[in-house]
């Protein structure tokens, strides 16, 4: 997801992105390192699985980097070896490597921006065994699957989407998955999960039609994902119920909006302004405005890796100050301006320009200044709400007071918390992001059936 990660960009360092060719120059020493290598990026609670490839041919050295857990593969990398030591970068991937190469030439030992990365190579031959995802549903479907294309929300943009529909001749009750923040594909896939096609599935079984699309500039769809704010992904979700509209299998009555995350910020969005909207489900979307969501998810982030109180308070009070400099800035420039002034001399320079890049952009300043909470107040249709009691990323004991208060005008919503489950809603140990890759299955059981019994009796229902 990816889901609403944006808290964690420092740490993670967000190895994502598309890229573009490089290579390593002829007889470059990085022939050395021939070979497929695999390893992990350690940033606490965040741990990014690593692949990385190396072909020399006709003294030409290149190389490719995969993050797994990312849905990133192949990004052409650039690496130079001097002395041993190692320095690698990734086209579309943020920060760089810095190691060495160990003396029996084993492995690479360095960090990743800062956070501690090690790359083991691998024996000719060896494969590296996948998680397991047993829910990922395989075709053939027991529904129709349709590869759609419609206008976005903003000129010049054209959003990709696959389009399940059960099995009949309907019309179906409907609905548009919203992704969470990140630039994420129609699947939002992350850790070798796919939550929305599972989800998908579920639902398509169960007799509701489903929407699912790539993030404007990402996968098929165009548009520029870096400029696009959480007001241009809203106007994109708006478009999908408008196709929607225009399939005679749908019935235009029973149309909703499914968002996670940043998504169940953005549904509201569209349902305020569309009145065609029949109802909504909000998983793990937040109630209060938006750097009060990152200093909570940072704080018990951190605080479910280990981080004593006095840290926290520590962390908590510069992130604070942080944010306020940032959210005063006056445009993109004086952002960067004052994001590079408060990190400058604190991590590597790389790092530096990534979190420049992420903490000043349009979606990030427009992100912590918004307060969902008007928008829910004026709700005046079915809505579920649903949070994990061990979310750490939407924490429920800062969210659902919140949101049960600005949906209490609202007779049709229904607010819970569901027992055991993180943001993801896997069932979990701690909520921690560390645990997601490890947790084989990708959405609890109970949340399925709790969301589509919900659309069928009450959300679908009400007209």
């Amino acid at each position: 997801m990816k889901p609403h990660l944006a808290a964690l960009a420092a740490a993670a360092t967000a190895l994502c992105g598309r890229a573009q060719a490089q290579a390593a120059a002829p007889s470059n020493p990085s022939a050395a390192l021939e070979g497929d290598w695999a390893g992990q990026l350690d940033a606490g609670a965040l741990k990014l699985r690593l692949r990385l490839h190396v072909h020399t041919l006709d003294g030409r050295t290149t190389a490719t980097l995969d993050s797994p857990d990312q849905n990133a593969t192949g990004l052409p990398a650039t690496i130079t070896v001097d002395a041993g030591r190692v320095h690698m970068t990734a086209s579309g991937a943020k920060g760089a490597f810095d190691g060495e190469l160990t003396a029996d030439g084993a492995s690479l030992k360095g960090s990743w921006s800062g956070a501690p990365t090690t790359l083991t190579r691998l024996a000719p031959g060896q494969t590296i065994a996948e998680p397991r995802r047993p829910q990922t549903p395989a075709r053939p479907y027991p529904y129709r699957e349709e590869q759609v294309a419609y206008p976005g929300g903003s000129a010049g943009v054209r959003l990709a989407g696959t389009l399940t529909l059960p099995e009949g001749k309907g019309p179906f009750a409907a609905v548009v998955l919203i992704a969470g923040s990140g630039a994420n594909g129609r699947d939002e896939k992350v850790f070798g999960h796919a939550p929305f096609l599972v989800l998908a599935d579920h639902l398509t079984r169960h007799g509701v039609a489903v929407l699912r699309f790539d993030k404007r500039g990402v996968g098929q769809s165009t548009g520029d994902f870096a400029a696009a704010t959480t007001a241009d992904f809203a106007a994109d979700a708006e478009a999908g119920a408008a196709y929607l509209r225009s399939r005679p299998e749908i019935d235009r009555r029973r149309i909703g909006l499914i968002g996670h995350s940043e998504g169940g910020v953005i549904a509201p969005m569209v349902a305020e302004r569309d009145p065609a909207i029949a109802f909504l489900v909000l998983m793990a979307g937040p109630g209060v405005r938006g750097d009060r969501i990152i200093m909570a998810q940072t704080r018990a982030i951190a605080a479910a890796s280990g981080a004593p109180p006095a840290a926290l308070e520590a962390g908590e009070a510069r992130q604070r100050r942080f944010l306020d400099v940032l959210m005063a800035a006056k445009d993109q420039a004086a952002a960067e301006t004052a994001v590079r002034g408060m990190l400058e001399g604190r991590m590597p320079d790389a790092a530096v320009e990534a979190q420049v890049k992420v903490a000043a952009s349009p979606w990030y300043r427009s992100y912590i200044a918004y307060d969902p909470a008007p928008a829910l107040r004026r709700l005046r249709i079915p809505v579920l709400a649903l949070i994990g009691s061990k979310d750490l990323q939407v924490p429920p004991d800062q969210n659902l007071p919140a949101l049960r208060a600005a949906l209490a005008g609202d007779p049709r919503a229904e607010v819970a918390e569901l027992p055991g489950l993180n943001h993801l809603f896997q069932p979990a140990t701690t909520g921690s992001p560390a645990e997601y890759g490890q947790i084989e299955q990708t959405l609890s059981l109970i949340a399925l059936d709790r969301i589509s019994s919900w659309i069928l009796t009450k959300g679908a229902m009400a007209r």
